[in-house]
Parts: structure tokens; C-alpha cells; sequence
């Protein structure tokens, strides 16, 4: 069979390869495609995937495996004619960034069949390559002369800085502009695309269904969701409509046509080689399948597995988007205003005396909006990891504008979800220390602050203060102006009311010892 492959010169021009391909005595032949499932892992944190991993960069080749953060596990199942005996047979239906020390080869019709040898042969044709193998072979070379082609015939002497031929009479043409490249056959050892390679035994020859299963790279998903908030009566509540999307890229180096799509969830532990960081796999929820064929959720051993109820197609070099869920609608929401006032978190491992430490001051307050994932409410499905957009509703125009968007972890049934959508433009805060007592030889230490919130809107406003008593794990409030809940062993909040165009002060003093 004689086959027309057009590949790219080092000069940048196009070179026309005549080769000549054929299987030998006792190779397999892959039948016309049967079943393919793909199972996809991630490896990202939620919202990381940067952009450029949607649109690979043209003429770059297949992109390097740790470049897209995830994994997939692949099958195929084919019926295919294996020779009885001893027979090689070649897949290439496969992955370029096929992990081949996964790779299983399993008749599913005749257990006899055994795999005696497997390989994995990446090296593809390329212009450099084919050279290279062809240096004291006969090559033809078209060049343009003028208006006019003429071809150059002769024996490859170099190919290093142009060409260089023996011609069949003895002289040296030494060509650094050609338009193509013409060569008789393929080398050995150089393939079209990435072949598996089996070398088989079979005891009886004919058609066999089989299923070859192996791992590849540059396969990844994340959760994408879409908020629309629609502000409520009062300053502090409102409904927001959600929706949510799973994005899969696809950079592996081959295409899966009409293929049964799996989504894994949970943290599923992987040997990975020395100094390389582990990620953590996503999550993946949804409720059950839907009517038009959505994603069906079961536990799978301590993970979920997500099914999608029908066969997609994830192109090469593609970004593909498929609904998770139905939008869910009218979910109660609250929005929240938290003032932290510390500059970053500090905790220490014993008692810290040093007066300074703590004291720098952030003056931001954060907003968030809060919903709870509740069934009742709409909802009450694990959400995966994930990036969460939110909009708003302008009633002036019914327009959408964008107000935020934040990271959520994985998050079960009936649990809140908090989205960060940044700081409050009208509502300030400013913390400072205000006392500071140690008696290192008693072994006791008291600090006092001041926390004073302003609000500067037309509406009252509630706060959150969150302190965090960080210089060591024995502590007590000796004094404060407000109620106060404990979050864990070292944070505190106090819930404050802010009228509006007023200031609020809340002080606190605590006593440590060791």
C-alpha cells in the first residue's frame, strides 16, 4: 500500500514523502473501531488551569505530559484477527503520552491468547529523522529553479547545514533550498503515529474481541459554576440562581471518537516519581442521571464515580464543556462581611513574648456570599472542586455584571458553601493593640485590642470579626464588649451590628499562661 505523507524541511519548506508501507507475514490487523471508555483523574487545584492550556501552542507537538495537571485511564475494545501460533500484532489507536508500563492486552473471547512481548514505539517520521536514516541511501530532491522544478537524484551524504548529494556520476551538489523530499520507503523502526506492539500466542487463529486498557497524560477536568445573585429586601440577603459545568481538556495526542465518559472523584494516592509534588484529584458530583443522558453518580470503594449517560467526543487539542447539573434556582443566600485584622495568620509552637508580633493591621473587610447545600433548597448534592463565578442581577436593565469569583473545595450535602468576592468598597476596619502585660517568670501574659468597624453605607450592616489568639494554645478573655463564638482551640468571632454611617468598637482582652 503506497501512501503520500507531507512533512516540514529544516528550511521551512514542505517535503513530499513517497513511502512504501506493508505488513508483514503473521501482523494482526486492527479492526474498525468498537467500544472506547475513558476515565479521567485531575491533578489541579480548583481554578488553577490557566488559560493557555485551552489552545496549545500551534507547532509545538505533543505537549509535554506535566504541562496539563491530569490523568486518565483509557480502554479500548476491539475485535481483531490474531493469527494462530506465534503473531506480532500493531495499535495504534493510542495516546502519544501513553504511560506504556500500564498498558494490558486481554482477549475476551479466547483466555489462551498470551502476550509474550510488549513494546511502545514513539519514534515518528519527522523530515530530521527520515535524513538522518537515509544518509548513504538514494534520495530524490525537488528544487525550483527559476519558474521551472528540477529534481536532483544521488546518494545522501549529509544532512547537516542543507543537503549534500553524491550524484550517480561521481559530482557533489551541495543544496540549501529545496521544496521537497523524496525517499522509496520507510525505515525501519519509524512509525506514523505511537504504536503498541504485541507479540502474541494464540492457539487458535480468527477474529477476537479484545480490550487493551493503558494510562496516558494530558487528559484533566475541573468544575466550572455560575452564579447570578439578585440582592434582596435588606442589605445582608438575596437568591442566586447556580449552574454548573465539568470543562475537560484534552492534549493527550489522540482523539477518543464517541467514547463512554467517567469522572473520578475523591483523593486517590499515586506513587509519583522522586521531588515531583502530589495534587489532589478533584471532586466530581451530580445527581442522578437525567432524561437527556446527564451524569449518574455511585460510590466507587472510598471515591465516587460519575458516569455520563451518554457517549461524548473529546477531540486532540480540544476544551470540551458538559453540563453537570440542571441550573438550580431561587436558593437563599446570605451575604457576609468578615474583618480580619491581622496582616496574616501567625501560630506558634510555644508561648510567644515578642509585644510586636501580630500587630500589623489589615483594614479590608471581605465580602462573601453564603448558600447551604441543601436538597430542600434546590441543591443537596456533593459539589466538586471547583471555580465559582458570580453575577448580579442589575434590575436597571436586567443586565449581568460580573462581582467576583473564588474557589470552592469539595463540599458534601448539607454543608455551607462560602464564596470570597473580595472587599466591601463602603465598610472599613482598623484593629490595634492597645495593652501589653508579660510576666515570663510566672509564666503569664495578657494583651488587650481594639477592633473599630465603620460603615458607610446607608443601610446597617453586620460584621463578622474574626481574631485569632495566636501566641499560645492556654488562653482566656478576661474582658469583652461582645458576645463571641469559638471556632476552634485559637479563633474567636464576634458577630457586630454597624447602623449606618456609624462606627462600632469592639474590645477584648486575653490572658495567657504556660
Amino acid at each position: 500500500m503506497s501512501k503520500k505523507k507531507t512533512v516540514r524541511t529544516r528550511t521551512g519548506r514542505v517535503a513530499a514523502l513517497a513511502v512504501s508501507v506493508s505488513l508483514a507475514s503473521g501482523v494482526g490487523a486492527v479492526a474498525a473501531q468498537d467500544g472506547t471508555a475513558i476515565t479521567i483523574y485531575s491533578s489541579a487545584q480548583p481554578g488553577a488551569i490557566s488559560p493557555e492550556l485551552y489552545r496549545p501552542v500551534p507547532g509545538a507537538g505533543v505537549p509535554n505530559a506535566m504541562s496539563v495537571p491530569g490523568y486518565a485511564m483509557v480502554s479500548h475494545d476491539r475485535l481483531i484477527k490474531i493469527g494462530s501460533g506465534r503473531s506480532q500484532l500493531k495499535f495504534s489507536d493510542v495516546a502519544g503520552l501513553i504511560d506504556p508500563t500500564t498498558v494490558t492486552f486481554t482477549s475476551l473471547t479466547e483466555p489462551r491468547t498470551r502476550v509474550l512481548e510488549q513494546s511502545f514505539q514513539f519514534d515518528l517520521v519527522s523530515t530530521d529523522k527520515l535524513l538522518q536514516r537515509f544518509i548513504d541511501r538514494p534520495i530524490i530532491v525537488e528544487r525550483a529553479v527559476g519558474n521551472q522544478n528540477s529534481t536532483v537524484s544521488g546518494t545522501l551524504l549529509s544532512a547537516v547545514d542543507g543537503l549534500v548529494l553524491r550524484g550517480d556520476d561521481g559530482s557533489i551538489h551541495a543544496l540549501r533550498n529545496y521544496s521537497a523530499v523524496r525517499f522509496p520507503d520507510l525505515p525501519g523502526g519509524l512509525e506514523t503515529k505511537p504504536t503498541l506492539v504485541w507479540e502474541l500466542s494464540s492457539p487458535q487463529g480468527g477474529e477476537q474481541r479484545t480490550r487493551v486498557t493503558y494510562q496516558t497524560g494530558g487528559v484533566t477536568w475541573w468544575a466550572d459554576y455560575n452564579l447570578v445573585f439578585q440582592a434582596g429586601s435588606d442589605a445582608n440577603s438575596g437568591l442566586l440562581d447556580l449552574s454548573a459545568w465539568v470543562s475537560i481538556i484534552n492534549q493527550s495526542g489522540t482523539s477518543f471518537p464517541d467514547a463512554k465518559l467517567k469522572l473520578i472523584a475523591g483523593d486517590v494516592h499515586r506513587a509519583e516519581p522522586p521531588q515531583m509534588a502530589r495534587g489532589r484529584v478533584l471532586a466530581m458530583a451530580a445527581k442522578s442521571m437525567a432524561d437527556d443522558g446527564g451524569f449518574e453518580q455511585k460510590e466507587f470503594f472510598e471515591f465516587h464515580l460519575y458516569t455520563l449517560g451518554r457517549r461524548a467526543t473529546l477531540p486532540n487539542n480540544s476544551t470540551k464543556q458538559i453540563e453537570l447539573f440542571d441550573q438550580a434556582r431561587q436558593i437563599p443566600a446570605k451575604k457576609i462581611l468578615l474583618y480580619y485584622g491581622l496582616a496574616q495568620p501567625v501560630f506558634w509552637g510555644s508561648p510567644n513574648t515578642d509585644r510586636e508580633i501580630g500587630v500589623a493591621m489589615n483594614k479590608k473587610v471581605d465580602v462573601y456570599l453564603e448558600f447551604r447545600n441543601d436538597k430542600k433548597l434546590g441543591l443537596g448534592m456533593p459539589l466538586p472542586a471547583g471555580r465559582i463565578r458570580v453575577s448580579q442581577l442589575d434590575a436597571a436593565d436586567d443586565s449581568l455584571e460580573f462581582i467576583g469569583e473564588d474557589r470552592i473545595d469539595h463540599t458534601p450535602k448539607d454543608e455551607p458553601v462560602r464564596v470570597k468576592l473580595g472587599s466591601a468598597f463602603d465598610v472599613g476596619g482598623e484593629r490595634r493593640q492597645t495593652d501589653f502585660a508579660v510576666d515570663t517568670k510566672a509564666q503569664w501574659l495578657e494583651e488587650e485590642f481594639e477592633i473599630k468597624l465603620r460603615n458607610h453605607k446607608s443601610e446597617p450592616v453586620e460584621v463578622l470579626v474574626k481574631e485569632n489568639l495566636y501566641r499560645w494554645s492556654n488562653w482566656k478573655l478576661l474582658s469583652q464588649t461582645h458576645t463571641y463564638d469559638k471556632v476552634d482551640a485559637r479563633t474567636i468571632v464576634f458577630p457586630v451590628k454597624v447602623a449606618k454611617d456609624a462606627e462600632a468598637t469592639v474590645r477584648y482582652r486575653v490572658r495567657y499562661t504556660w
